[in-house]
């Protein structure tokens, strides 16, 4: 499957953005699928992810009850709707999939994943 991240650019503190992830080459219906992202002299680090089966979804703490993943199976996207955005937020966000997972699990360590869209800027002014 090949993943396509689109949707990141410059906003301000406060504003919003909506991440999307597009899969090709197969559904990502039985997928389990998350987000992460680098910022500048960081390593990678999870943002949020949502589970093979159940839509489930996880986040780590900083961005709960700002960033909501959602999924689109007709358009075989993913997405990542960020608000209230901050200028910690500013990284490139990356989207990543896998098949292999337990069914109602959220992946939440990066090598847990096959594959990987290319990335996305995303810059959050103050």
């Amino acid at each position: 499957v090949q993943l396509q991240a689109s949707g990141g650019g410059l906003v301000q503190a406060g504003g919003s953005l909506r991440l999307s992830c597009a899969a090709s080459g197969r559904t990502f219906r039985d997928y389990a699928m998350g987000w992460f992202r680098q910022a500048p002299g960081k390593e990678r680090e999870f943002v949020g992810g949502i589970s093979r089966i159940g839509y489930r979804t996880y986040y780590r703490d900083s961005v709960k009850g700002r960033f909501t993943i959602s999924t689109d199976n007709g358009k075989n996207t993913l997405y990542l709707q960020m608000n209230s955005l901050e200028p910690e937020d500013t990284a490139i966000y990356f989207c990543a999939a896998t098949p292999r997972s337990p069914a109602t699990a959220v992946l939440t360590t990066g090598s847990a994943y096959d594959y990987w869209g290319q990335g996305t800027q995303v810059t959050v002014s103050s």
